[in-house]
């Protein structure tokens, strides 16, 4: 008996360092990784964030940077770190959900590695289009590219990226053959749909929005669930017609796996507390990213099934990254 009680006060005693964790943090200053570099719109919401956690929890969130491999070198590092709740990575939809199918090897299980902490944002994008197509809708666009099958091109901002999808779900859904042309980033893409080089690009609003109001490009739909406010003549496809079509660029805020309940409970409450404030949704919508908050439990259940989507639609298209 006596060997019993001794035991138990041993994992009693086990216990009170996680516990006493969870119910101080925190103590001191929390590091919230990034992934990508500056001035996008994985920065501009963190730093939205980072800022209103920083007064509500008391202790400075300090954004750190840490861009490359596209998103996966920042997300390594949140997931290397102690759980202990000192550090936050916003994951994007890259690194988190599409890149496993992308890689044959990656240095981290993001399902295994990270705890989906909430749901924090989405970058909205929009299928344009150069004005000489003889397209108004999305039913005419469908139409166009299922009797021009090779003949018509969609830029992206690279191999495996969000507008890279987008593209290849549209021709699963509709049985079209739009060729896919890469760039090494969203605004060469746009450049040369300007041009007429490419005749159609599923660009993010901040990099299309000046040729849409100079209407060197026509808008046709949003690609995600929900409109733009900022542009709210336009439908999304799925509204359009294109029934099954969503493509959210999402964002997301994720622990290290092991990190006390308690801990993620209480960042959850703040963060959607943060994304809620006006000044917060009106400094991301400026950059065509609405914020969107949820549970953990709903966040894990979106992962997991963002994550089979574009597993289904990567297989189905043979897309593969050097």
């Amino acid at each position: 008996m006596k060997l019993i009680l001794a035991l138990a006060a041993l994992s009693t005693a086990a216990l009170l360092p996680a516990t006493a964790t969870a119910q101080n943090w925190p103590t001191r200053s929390i590091r919230w990784i990034s992934p990508f570099a500056p001035g996008g719109g994985a920065d501009i919401t963190s730093r939205a964030i980072a800022q209103k956690l920083s007064v509500t929890l008391g202790q400075q969130v300090v954004v750190d940077n840490r861009g490359g491999a596209g998103g996966m070198l920042g997300v390594e590092l949140g997931v290397k770190a102690p759980p202990d709740g000192y550090t936050v990575t916003l994951g994007t939809i890259g690194p988190i959900a599409i890149n496993p199918s992308l890689y044959k090897k990656m240095n981290y299980d993001a399902q295994r590695d990270l705890i989906p902490v909430s749901l924090a944002a989405n970058a909205l994008n929009v299928l344009v289009v150069h004005p000489s197509l003889p397209t108004k809708n999305v039913k005419e666009l469908v139409a166009l590219a299922k009797t021009r099958p090779g003949q018509m091109n969609y830029g992206s901002s690279g191999p495996g990226a969000t507008d890279h999808l987008a593209g290849e779900l549209f021709n699963a859904l509709t049985g079209a053959k739009m060729v896919h042309v890469p760039y090494k980033g969203g605004a060469p893409a746009m450049l040369d749909l300007v041009s007429g080089n490419v005749q159609i690009v599923f660009s993010t609003v901040s990099t299309a929005i000046g040729a849409i109001e100079s209407k060197r490009v026509r808008a046709l739909a949003m690609t995600g669930n929900q409109r733009f406010e900022l542009m709210p003549e336009l439908p999304t496809v799925a509204e359009a017609g294109l029934k099954g079509f969503e493509v959210n660029n999402w964002y997301g805020v994720f622990l290290p796996t092991g990190t006390p309940r308690d801990i993620v409970n209480r960042l959850n409450a703040e963060v959607v507390k943060a994304l809620a404030q006006p000044d917060v949704k009106k400094r991301l919508i400026e950059s065509g990213i609405v914020a969107s908050s949820s549970t953990p439990e709903a966040f894990s259940a979106y992962v997991k099934a963002e994550t089979a989507k574009w597993a289904k639609v990567i297989r189905e298209a043979n897309i593969t990254v050097e």
